[in-house]
Parts: structure tokens; C-alpha cells; sequence
């Protein structure tokens, strides 16, 4: 199975009180990293089965915006596992359900995020080695609860690739 991770892209300031930082959007900055996002994974013809998404509202909004440009026509799948305070095992057990996918895309919040990409790829669980910025994509194959890192892209290299790129319009994604 191919696991996409993307960690949501930017939305400002932490809010003090929990039950406002849930409802928390994306800022302009956030919708245009979704954007880079969704049209890289387009022109590198990526297909998913499955958009899985932490219920808080940055996380919906980048699922939404980047299966928008993918052509996902399938229901995106609220996970608690994917919440902040989610656990490895939590993540263990969202993989187990999509076991019969063949590429799903996951998207989530730091540091658990970059914490299940880690142990996924077999750091140690105090330590992850790697961190998704916000707005980052990731491709993993999964095998046997073990990972292998295809590519990670950063927001700042998608942006740069985009902006050097000459592209001012959208590609088409006709793959549904």
C-alpha cells in the first residue's frame, strides 16, 4: 500500500482555548500550500482510494482542497486517529482498515504526525527523524506494518517549483 502523509498547511496562530483551535481554518498562506500540494500530486499522476482526515477543520479544509485537484470523488473519511493527540496505535489500526487499498492519502497535525512517519519507516519511538512541515507531502510503501520513504517534498520546494515552473494555470486531472 502507498500512504501519502501530508502534515495540514498553514493556519495561523494556535488558539488558547482547545474547542477554538478545532475550528481553526486555514490563512491564505494554508490554501495556497493546499494548492501546490494538490497540483504536484496531480501532474505526478497520483490516485488514491481513500482521503483520510483528522476531524479538526485545518485538516479537512487541506484533505478537501488537495482531493479537489486529484479528482477524488470518493467521501473524505474523518478519523479520530488522525487528531493530535492520537497514539501510534491508533494509526496502526487506520492503517488495518485501508488494508485493502492500494493508496491512500493521510492528513494530520505535528508532532504525532511526523511521529507515525518515523515509526512507520522504523525510528525509534522516542525520536522520529523526520518532520513534516506544514503543508509537506510525503510518499511511504507500506509492507507488513513497515515503511519504506519514496519522497518527501517540502512546501518551500513545491513553491519554488512551481513559481520557476511557467505554469499559471492548472493541469487537467481527468483521472477519476
Amino acid at each position: 500500500m502507498l500512504v501519502y502523509f501530508v502534515r495540514h498547511a498553514s493556519a495561523g496562530e494556535r488558539k488558547a482555548d482547545p474547542a477554538k483551535d478545532q475550528k481553526r481554518p486555514l490563512d491564505e498562506d494554508g490554501i495556497a500550500q493546499c494548492g501546490f500540494v494538490g497540483r504536484a500530486l496531480a501532474l505526478l499522476e497520483t490516485h488514491v482510494d481513500a482521503i483520510v482526515s483528522s476531524p479538526l477543520k485545518r485538516a479537512t479544509q487541506t484533505a478537501s482542497l488537495i482531493a479537489n485537484d486529484l479528482a477524488f470523488e470518493g467521501k473524505l473519511d474523518i478519523d479520530p486517529a488522525l487528531r493530535p493527540e492520537a497514539g501510534y496505535s491508533q494509526f496502526r489500526d487506520l492503517l488495518d482498515r485501508h488494508h485493502d487499498k492500494e493508496a491512500i492519502l493521510v492528513v494530520g497535525h505535528n508532532p504525532n504526525l511526523s511521529q507515525f512517519l518515523g515509526r512507520l519507516l522504523g525510528a525509534a519511538a522516542t525520536r522520529s527523524g523526520v518532520e513534516l512541515k506544514k503543508g509537506a507531502v510525503a510518499r511511504v510503501e507500506v509492507d507488513h506494518h513497515r515503511g519504506m520513504l519514496n519522497w518527501l517534498i517540502t512546501p518551500k520546494v513545491l513553491r519554488v517549483l512551481y513559481d520557476t515552473s511557467g505554469s499559471s494555470s492548472r493541469p487537467k486531472t481527468a483521472r477519476k
